[in-house]
């Protein structure tokens, strides 16, 4: 009798074993489906002429959205440029933690005659807090002045090879950066004229 159920749990925990890897090389076969699910046009179109970059999957509203290291941001900018994405919608940054990474956020649009639905895609550049550097996208896209520099203002990113990068909204004289979440606000308020 011992020895029945000693085989016994001998068979179920080698089907455990088995079911176990089963149920692992499902999830296997499920995440490679969703990761296909993830990327987009733009992403296959990318990783099909070799350019490095991480798919994001998409937002609520299925735009696709990309992360591009800072140092292949500009050349990434370009082609995307190139491929049709002639407007930047916008541009924003935020803080993702306190202490962590900066984030730079361009949303860019195909414009194109005839098209009711133009196509949408989301980049996003993370950079260090320590020395926050992405190349600007000025030269490619002009409406990325005014929104650069507000970044900038806003959360110390600074943006190589703009042509006008300093405070838009504080004060030159302010320090810091107001937006990030580890910002310290000072214990005084500037009482500006009113005329």
């Amino acid at each position: 009798m011992l020895l029945y159920r000693i085989t016994n749990c001998g068979s179920i925990f080698i089907n455990f074993i088995v079911n176990v890897k089963y149920f692992l090389i499902l999830i296997q076969y499920k995440n490679a489906g969703e990761i296909k699910k993830m990327q987009g046009r733009l992403s296959a179109w990318l990783v099909k002429h070799g350019l490095v970059h991480r798919s994001l999957g998409f937002d609520y509203q299925g735009i696709e959205t990309l992360q591009i290291k800072p140092e292949d941001w500009h050349s990434i900018a370009v082609i995307l440029y190139v491929y049709g994405y002639n407007y930047l919608r916008s541009q924003c940054a935020y803080d993702v933690a306190p202490g962590g990474l900066l984030a730079s956020v361009y949303h860019l649009t195909r414009i194109q005659y005839g098209v009711d639905q133009p196509e949408e895609v989301c980049i996003k550049v993370f950079a260090p807090r320590r020395n926050p550097r992405i190349p600007s996208v000025f030269w490619i896209w002009k409406s990325a002045d005014f929104q650069e520099r507000e970044s900038y203002d806003m959360l110390g990113i600074s943006y190589d090879n703009h042509p006008r990068l300093k405070r838009i909204l504080m004060p030159e004289s302010w320090i810091g950066w107001p937006l990030r979440k580890d910002y310290i606000a000072p214990n005084f308020y500037e009482i500006q004229d009113a005329h």
